[in-house]
């Protein structure tokens, strides 16, 4: 008792450490930009930071707008942003240096003097990736990730990072060391999760673009919440971050993507990423250059579309969001398609929880091992815990009953090579029939159903079960990108009061109380790609933010 009580008391200590780090960040950033107001009393910050990002960057590349201007502007608007959501975990000090460097460069990339905010499980050279784990503090990064990497050599200036749930198996934004992140539209609601530092940072206009990953709707949650535009890419048309031994051989495929306030500037960011500097520094990333002739076509599309999953029942707002916007496709020229989603409850257990906790949950519990708290997930925790036997009867005795539907999945792990090559194969098949369907369909595009609006805080711990519209892409390895459309209605609230959804049971009854009092709360739709058409996916994005 006495050896536990020394570890905890230095665990805390360790948190205790980090969040004064936190605060020091805040104070250099206050200080930073105080200096800067005090020799340049006559800059706008107001104007630089109304610029949208392909504006600015033009600015910035011809010269008639200084990177220091533009830099703190941006960061006295984090700092702002900061204080009032808690999303910054740090602030990258040695971007001030780079700022005076920028003009001495020569070569001006595409991002030239751009500040950009970085999630922080994506690694900055000198500073930690904690991932919500008090284990990694103080374990500085040794190198930036390739996607930092080349960031910097587009001239983009890193400057800060942000807040993440622990483990990042999770659409809220809460760990131990720095806490809750909160909502900027409204801080009862969760800016959502897994990137949702990066949520409230760009949907409070503290950072022009963000970088965050994405495994189950990680950046797309964040982006609807906060009202701003996501795009997740195929698994690898950008280098994902290395992850930790949760994510070692996931069916589930991680992504990491960009978050801006509107699809031109996703455009840019993919224009500047996909260059051969990516290529260099990583081969596994195949070199596929930016296709602008497909993102800048006008050519009349054929979109496939559904209103519900037929798992998850959406919010009439989620439901009202995708036919205003199927009926504006229509009226702008374009051949809308329904399309049926079937058996969507057997892929997000059998294919993405089942597979994900393939080796009967090890990598998990060992992840977690020596930590504080296990966030909300107790219960799961107990169940991963238990025995073979145990776990059977309680799924026996609860299906019946829709309960413990998220953990039924868990029941039976894969123990043997040769079950996990069959989830793979059942995967791929799965698969091969969905890129079948949408052939037969002769389709280019797909709009999608995104949850919506914004839970209460701590509302997405009890929810797992609502990932259904995001996480079967991350199994298909679709690209697919996020645009607010609509906000909520009182006649959505009204209707919201017959919500039941299509269990009746718990969970659903959750989730009702989750959607409710979110009048004036922004909605969005997915639109979805074939694998490797991310500028398909834009350029559909694009019509939709259009319209």
């Amino acid at each position: 008792l006495l050896l536990r009580w020394r570890r905890r008391r230095g665990l805390w200590r360790k948190v205790k450490e980090a969040r004064q780090r936190q605060e020091r960040s805040l104070v250099q950033m206050e200080m930073a930009v105080r200096r800067f107001r005090e020799q340049h009393p006559s800059v706008n910050m107001i104007s630089i930071l109304s610029l949208p990002l392909p504006e600015l960057s033009k600015k910035l590349r011809d010269g008639s707008l200084p990177p220091e201007h533009v830099f703190y502007a941006y960061v006295g608007k984090a700092l702002q942003i900061a204080t009032e959501t808690n999303c910054i975990t740090e602030y990258l000090q040695e971007s001030e240096t780079q700022v005076r460097k920028a003009k001495l460069t020569g070569k001006l990339g595409l991002l030239y003097g751009v500040p950009v905010s970085i999630k922080d499980s994506i690694d900055c050279q000198g500073h930690d990736s904690t991932l919500g784990f008090i284990k990694n503090l103080n374990k500085p990064a040794a190198e930036d990730s390739v996607v930092v990497q080349v960031l910097r050599r587009q001239g983009a200036i890193p400057f800060v990072k942000t807040n993440v749930p622990q483990s990042l198996i999770s659409y809220d934004c809460k760990n131990l060391i720095f806490g809750q992140t909160f909502n900027p539209l409204l801080y009862t609601r969760s800016p959502g999760g897994s990137s949702g530092g990066e949520g409230a940072l760009v949907g409070g206009g503290g950072s022009i673009l963000g970088f965050g990953t994405d495994v189950g709707g990680s950046l797309r949650f964040p982006a609807a919440f906060c009202g701003i535009c996501a795009l997740k890419p195929t698994g690898n048309r950008l280098r994902p971050p290395a992850m930790n031994a949760l994510f070692w051989s996931l069916p589930v495929v991680a992504a990491v993507g960009p978050m801006a306030k509107d699809v031109e500037s996703l455009a840019l960011c993919m224009r500047a990423l996909l260059c051969e500097d990516m290529f260099d520094l990583d081969s596994t990333v195949p070199p596929l250059p930016f296709n602008e002739e497909v993102y800048s076509s006008t050519q009349p599309l054929r979109i496939g579309y559904y209103e519900t999953d037929f798992f998850t029942m959406p919010s009439p707002a989620m439901r009202r969001a995708v036919r205003e916007t199927k009926q504006l496709l229509e009226d702008a020229g374009h051949t809308l398609v329904p399309f049926e989603l079937t058996n969507v409850d057997y892929v997000i257990f059998n294919f993405c929880v089942r597979g994900m906790f393939a080796d009967g949950a090890t990598s998990f519990l060992k992840t977690f091992k020596g930590e504080l708290e296990k966030s909300s997930m107790g219960l799961f925790f107990w169940l991963a815990k238990s025995p073979h036997w145990l776990k059977t009867v309680l799924s026996w005795i609860a299906k019946p009953f829709h309960l413990l539907v998220p953990f039924i999945g868990l029941v039976s792990f894969f123990s043997t090579v040769d079950e996990v090559w069959s989830l793979h194969h059942e995967i791929e098949e799965f698969c091969h029939q969905f890129i079948a369907q949408w052939k037969k369909l002769n389709l280019d595009v797909m709009l999608c159903p995104m949850l919506g609006p914004a839970l209460g805080i701590g509302y997405p711990g009890k929810l797992s079960v609502a990932v259904s519209y995001t996480m079967l892409y991350n199994a298909l390895d679709f690209p697919t990108g996020v645009v607010p459309v609509t906000m909520v209605t009182d006649e959505d609230e009204e209707k919201l009061k017959g919500y039941q959804g299509y269990f009746r049971d718990w969970w659903d009854r959750t989730l009702a109380k989750a959607f409710r009092g979110s009048v004036g709360l922004p909605v969005a739709v997915q639109c979805v790609a074939l694998p490797w058409q991310e500028e398909l996916c834009l350029r559909f994005m694009k019509e939709v933010e259009t319209l």
